[in-house]
């Protein structure tokens, strides 16, 4: 089997917003093939937000490999979201998908609600969804950007995270999805990497909040990785550079990063971690 370094680097392509698996070429490694469960999640039901395909779809068919149930909320990508559904069913697992845009606060909670209703309850949420558009200065940044940026990317993490916190119970896990640009920023991505920086400190004051609850919430920010979001979101020659930037110069797969997913939501592997990063970052050194 090949490894994800003989992964073709991509040429220029840029897709309509949201992107979606199909048209991308190498297509993403994000099926998890050959992840092996050992019923880590055995029981557990699980909520992940942009779950249709890249990170959130890997994490979602690893969630199930290890015994969840999973629902996966997306935005309109259908036949993405149909393709995770198949391969959460394929495991033997319940699969639930629910369209919407969670930039909206209503859909925040319908989306909760409905992972109640048809799983019976919920112990495992994973703040995922995404929304990103490249600008090089922040005067090119409109109004209808930023507020959009903003909803998405951390309003939607606060609405969806309160609608759950009266269901989860004790041992219940949060993991948040930030991004080595809420690290150390990025002069393109500057909305963007402000939203990544508010996650991270959302996670370390939600878990000082959340601790005597004995809900652990975490973090995971990635470097770059190969998703349907970098063709529908990026310049054709920005995308013909993607992760060239890092030491091991490449891009990582979504199937690379799920694995730290299962870790965070997983008692037997991470019960003492709580307010915690994991940065996925290709051998990038941060400071600090």
């Amino acid at each position: 089997m090949a490894s994800s370094d003989d992964m073709p680097q991509p040429g220029p392509q840029e897709q309509p917003y949201p992107g979606e698996s199909a048209g991308m070429d190498p297509r993403p490694r994000d099926r998890m093939a050959d992840y092996v469960g050992r019923d880590l999640l055995r029981g557990r039901r699980a909520l992940v937000t942009g779950g249709d395909s890249g990170i959130g779809r890997a994490v979602a068919i690893a969630f199930a490999k290890e015994g969840a149930d999973v629902a996966v909320a997306y935005l309109t990508e259908d036949e993405d979201a149909r393709q995770t559904a198949e391969l959460i069913e394929a495991t033997g697992r319940r699969c639930v998908l629910i369209p919407g845009d969670l930039a909206d606060a209503r859909h925040c909670s319908e989306v909760v609600a409905r992972t109640l209703g048809e799983l019976g309850g919920l112990d495992l949420l994973v703040n995922n969804v995404a929304y990103q558009q490249n600008a090089d200065s922040l005067t090119e940044i409109s109004e209808e950007q930023w507020q959009r940026t903003f909803a998405v990317n951390i309003h939607s993490y606060y609405r969806v995270t309160k609608a759950a916190l009266d269901h989860l119970p004790e041992t219940s896990s949060i993991i948040n999805t930030a991004s080595i640009n809420g690290l150390k920023g990025n002069s393109h991505l500057i909305d963007y990497s402000a939203t990544k920086g508010a996650i991270i400190a959302l996670t370390y004051s939600l878990a000082q909040s959340l601790v005597k609850k004995r809900i652990r919430v975490n973090c995971v920010a990635p470097g770059p990785v190969w998703t349907p979001l970098i063709p529908a979101t990026l310049p054709g020659d920005k995308v013909q550079e993607f992760g060239q930037q890092v030491p091991m110069g490449r891009a990582a797969q979504p199937d690379e990063i799920a694995p730290s997913y299962v870790f965070f939501a997983s008692d037997q592997l991470s019960s003492y971690y709580t307010g915690e990063v994991l940065a996925p970052i290709g051998g990038v050194t941060l400071p600090g």
